[in-house]
């Protein structure tokens, strides 16, 4: 008989703890769900661009780095809000043939990007992202090659006027390795923006994914 209550008192003691550490492990991951955090990342973006008058224009994906800052801020458990800044680096390759001569020609575009995101926190390992995004250029650098002349052409961006700039779309996931994040995002230009209040589509416009590694605090 001590033999059994021995044997039930041991049961008791493991399914107890046992409960215990499932229970501190879901109240940890609901803290970590309803937390505001401050992040670090930086990565890889791969862009193109795109013809949005859907004529014959073929170009290639070029790489750049991404780097910057994030937020994390709850409006309960499941959802918040997470607004970013990047300087991100897009652009693209083109070749062809002009006037009987071969060219290349490679765009590196340098941006200050925005993103305003709402976030979905359908379980604490991953964060579904999608909202809007603001990208203003700061600077374009143009490398030519034709044959044996080569040329670089750089031009400075200011932007006072913050409607003088590009409206984005963004999306994509964070999986949450506390204290890692690592982010994936796609990304594509809506309009370009005026001052006067009116809006432009831009023939050719960004497309991006980006592959960031992160720390949250």
């Amino acid at each position: 008989m001590i033999k059994v209550f021995m044997v039930i008192a041991m049961i008791t003691l493991t399914a107890t703890t046992a409960l215990a550490q499932m229970t501190e492990a879901s109240d940890n991951s609901s803290d970590n769900q309803n937390k505001l955090f401050f992040g670090v990342k930086g990565g890889l973006n791969m862009s193109n661009v795109y013809d949005s008058k859907g004529d014959d224009f073929v170009a290639d994906s070029k790489y750049g780095f991404a780097i910057g800052g994030f937020v994390t801020i709850p409006l309960g458990r499941q959802f918040g809000i997470q607004p970013e800044v990047l300087f991100s680096q897009k652009g693209f390759k083109s070749s062809g043939t002009y006037l009987g001569n071969t060219y290349s020609m490679t765009r590196t575009t340098n941006y200050l990007d925005i993103p305003l995101l709402v976030a979905f926190k359908p379980i604490e390992l991953v964060t579904i992202l999608f909202g809007p995004q603001f990208s203003y250029l700061m600077k374009q650098t143009d490398d030519f090659t034709s044959g044996s002349i080569t040329a670089t052409q750089e031009q400075e961006f200011t932007n006072d006027n913050i409607r003088k700039n590009i409206f984005c779309l963004t999306g994509g996931a964070d999986l949450n390795i506390d204290p890692i994040v690592i982010g994936a995002r796609a990304g594509w230009d809506v309009q370009n923006n005026n001052g006067d209040g009116t809006s432009t589509t831009p023939r050719y416009k960004n497309m991006w994914y980006q592959l960031t590694l992160g720390y949250r605090f």
